[in-house]
């Protein structure tokens, strides 16, 4: 068995890029770290839920909107078409918008909202800010999805039913796992792009990392900084999905392998 090494090129660059981390650690200001550590955590956390809520989400619808292209019937494949279309070519903060100040305004005129337990809720950016990344999520990743379940081998499928198996049973058993084998790689790059939308939802107020960090160079005056700690993390975070997803590729490729 041989031994991984990392290629030259990798290790100058981690080599460069821990130089780069030590060199600002011990020449600028990080003495207001402990007073935000608080809020920073709070923010991130933010950020992380509404990742791995909306993503999760938006995975889950876009499996139908993606099955029904391909399988139709037809009138439900233009509509599935026609959301993926809209959601694809309009900007994500303009949905965000539109349902934060466009929807949200709305009820408050109707009767009874204001004294209802959804009152609460309905005044939240969090829900607004979820329902608009799911969406997103969920445009993207049905046509990718669509690329995906027309992908499969119509061999594999045609010797299913030759097998007598339940239509159910063949899409849960063979079409969607090779289906979603086959999305893993674009899956990694949507959820880091999906992690770096995550900031619109502060300018509807929602508290994120990012709206943290911006009040963070308000009150302190500083720029390079909190910057700096900002894209940092969010390196990390992307960092992480790429090894997370890489070690899931492996696995799955290993179990197919197997079988």
């Amino acid at each position: 068995m041989t031994e991984r090494r990392l290629p030259p090129h990798r290790l100058a660059l981690i080599a460069a890029a821990v130089g780069g981390i030590a060199l600002l650690a011990t020449t600028l200001r990080w003495d207001w770290l402990p007073e935000y550590r608080e809020a920073i955590l709070g923010g991130l956390w933010l950020t992380l839920s509404l990742l791995v809520t909306t993503s999760v989400a938006g995975f889950l619808l876009a499996i139908p909107l993606g099955l029904v292209q391909v399988r139709g019937p037809r009138p439900l494949a233009w509509l599935a078409r026609g959301f993926c279309t809209l959601i694809r070519g309009t900007p994500l903060l303009l949905q965000v918008w539109l349902l934060y100040y466009g929807l949200g305004s709305l009820f408050p005129y109707l009767p009874g909202v204001r004294q209802s337990w959804l009152w609460p809720y309905l005044t939240d950016p969090w829900p607004y800010a979820f329902l608009a990344l799911t969406i997103s999520f969920a445009g993207y990743e049905g046509e990718v999805m669509r690329g995906a379940f027309a992908g499969v081998p119509k061999g594999e499928l045609e010797a299913a039913r030759s097998l007598g198996m339940h239509p159910f049973t063949i899409l849960r058993r063979i079409w969607l796992p090779r289906a979603v084998q086959r999305v893993l790689p674009t899956l990694n790059g949507e959820l880091i792009i999906q992690l770096k939308a995550t900031p619109l939802v502060a300018t509807i107020a929602a508290v994120d990392a990012y709206a943290v960090f911006g009040r963070i160079r308000q009150e302190t005056l500083m720029v390079y900084e909190p910057l700096l700690l900002m894209a940092l993390i969010y390196l990390v975070l992307a960092g992480l999905i790429t090894l997370a997803f890489g070690a899931l590729e492996r696995r799955w490729s290993r179990h197919s392998g197997e079988r």
